[in-house]
């Protein structure tokens, strides 16, 4: 089969309830700090436009912060509450519907989650925050940092995000996905390591997923059943990464499940490689596992076409080969999972999808950490 041929599974079209997006090819949420103030400009605007315009079937945007109380950590991260973002974000929903392509923000808390390494190539600011906080008050087991979350301060941030997906409603985005991956808020309470909590938010596995099913229902309620709400999730921790919360296919179930009942339409699955089995004895990846166990469509992740994974690129600013496809077109055929998400490779190469889809595989540009710089 010519490798031309072979990649058809990538451009079928998908059915999500009432959206019809166009092919399998996602742009994966990548944090750019481009947005001075927490404000999204004409820049950001454009920067979407061109991966609309390069054949992306869903984008997905980057982080933005879901409440308040985590802007002050870096102010250039954009806001997804307040009247002059809301303006932003209105004009970036209008360039990419005008160039006919699907959007969707992702919601976020960052908890907890130190600084890092990472940050400092993104070119991270101090922690500005006069108090954060997180399920438990624990970064990583026994390693306290801020302070454990009220009652009070649990209800504040679930209608905080609930806000945040009206607006993301109002605005005429195509759906939005919360952020519960990596160690950030959502995955603080996921992880046994960061929540010990002895209440309704903390035991189980499946009460874990208590404070999650709650956003979810929010944002449910407060819009319409035929607005895709999307869930990204991980295994491991910028805190570690190695992190297993749920080490068996039944674990993985018992978090799935209350999300599921809550009202999740997509897992988006986030690996570090795609192509890892996520369980002995069964080829599935994360997202395989997940689809086969929710019953519900899967976005996959993980250094698609990239020959280096994604936090090494960033830490020692070296190269890999570009990859092929053949396994990621296999997997797709297989039905494993419904969607692959891309990052590197599209902030590399806005039209990453148009390359692809006319095998000009050498004709993409190697991703470098430099390009963070830049909204090219």
């Amino acid at each position: 089969m010519r490798q031309a041929d072979s990649l058809d599974a990538l451009f079928r079209p998908l059915q999500l309830g009432a959206l019809r997006i166009p092919n399998r090819i996602v742009m994966a949420p990548m944090t750019r700090g481009a947005s001075p103030g927490g404000v999204p400009g004409s820049d950001v605007a454009s920067y979407y436009r061109r991966r609309a315009e390069g054949g992306v079937g869903l984008i997905i945007t980057e982080g933005t912060y879901a409440s308040p109380d985590t802007a002050p950590y870096d102010p250039m991260i954009p806001n997804f509450f307040g009247e002059e973002a809301l303006s932003g974000w209105r004009h970036v929903v209008n360039e990419v519907h005008e160039a006919g392509g699907l959007i969707m923000p992702q919601l976020w808390h960052i908890g907890l989650a130190p600084k890092s390494d990472l940050e400092e190539v993104y070119g991270g600011r101090p922690d500005a925050r006069a108090d954060p906080i997180g399920p438990s008050g624990l970064v990583q087991a026994a390693t306290p940092h801020g302070r454990a979350m009220t009652e009070t301060d649990i209800s504040d941030i679930i209608d905080a995000y609930v806000a945040a997906g009206k607006a993301a409603y109002d605005i005429g985005f195509d759906g939005v996905e919360l952020h519960g991956a990596h160690g950030y808020l959502i995955d603080e309470f996921f992880w046994h390591e960061t929540n010990v909590r002895g209440d309704g938010y903390g035991g189980d596995v499946a009460q874990r997923s208590r404070f999650a099913a709650e956003i979810v229902k929010g944002i449910r309620a407060s819009t319409e059943p035929s607005f895709p709400i999307l869930f990204r999730f991980s295994q491991w921790k910028l805190q570690d990464l190695t992190a297993r919360p749920w080490p068996t296919p039944d674990a993985l179930e018992q978090f799935l499940q209350p999300l599921v009942d809550a009202g999740v339409d997509l897992f988006h699955c986030s690996q570090r490689r795609f192509w890892h089995p996520e369980y002995e004895g069964s080829a599935l990846n994360l997202a395989g596992w997940t689809r086969k166990l929710s019953g519900k469509p899967t976005i996959s992740v993980g250094s698609v076409t990239m020959g280096q994974e994604f936090i090494e690129t960033l830490l020692d600013g070296t190269l890999g080969d570009i990859k092929g496809l053949g396994g990621l077109v296999a997997m797709l055929e297989r039905e494993e999972f419904d969607l692959i998400a891309v990052g590197r490779a599209l902030i590399a190469n806005p039209d990453w999808p148009q390359k692809i889809r006319a095998n000009r595989l050498a004709e993409l540009n190697p991703f470098t950490r430099e390009m963070l710089a830049d909204l090219a």
